[in-house]
């Protein structure tokens, strides 16, 4: 007997997303970098991490995902939405929701407000090549992705 399948139901999801299982590992080893970044360890992989503190924009929860991050002008920083398979992750879909919730959390230091900006055109095209210099693992992901990754400053409050 073949199972009927529903598109409405609840434990469905679109292709190209993460499973439960995927899911909980992301949310264990997040929740592990968050510890590590608190302590004052910011990298991972090579690449500088900070904890981007969103809130859901279902939910209305507080989110708290560890991100790369890059250098740009002034106290600014950069962060690529490169994860979440075919579609954009979730925390990104949470900065633009809310973004004046935004903040970030530098390794060892208190939370700071931030003003997100996704970059369009040649502003991004002039980040994208500094973080694909700095990070060429980037460039491979993007490489292969069907998806143009949104480069985003974060400018202090």
């Amino acid at each position: 007997m073949a199972r009927k399948q529903h598109g409405g139901d609840r434990g469905a999801r679109k292709p190209g997303t993460p499973g439960p299982v995927s899911r909980w590992m992301q949310q264990t080893m997040n929740a592990r970098m968050n510890r590590k970044i608190r302590r004052g360890r910011g990298k991972f992989m090579g690449m500088d991490v900070l904890i981007l503190n969103t809130v859901g924009r279902r939910s209305g929860q507080p989110r708290q995902t560890p991100v790369a991050w890059f250098s740009d002008t002034d106290d600014a920083r950069l962060i690529v939405a490169s994860g979440g398979g075919s579609q954009n992750p979730d925390w990104y879909a949470n900065l633009m929701a809310h973004p004046e919730q935004a903040s970030i959390e530098l390794p060892g230091r208190d939370a700071v407000g931030v003003t997100p900006h996704r970059l369009d055109g040649a502003d991004r095209d002039e980040a994208w090549q500094r973080i694909a210099a700095a990070q060429p693992r980037l460039a491979k992901y993007q490489s292969k992705s069907d998806r143009v990754y949104p480069v985003i400053r974060l400018t202090p409050r």
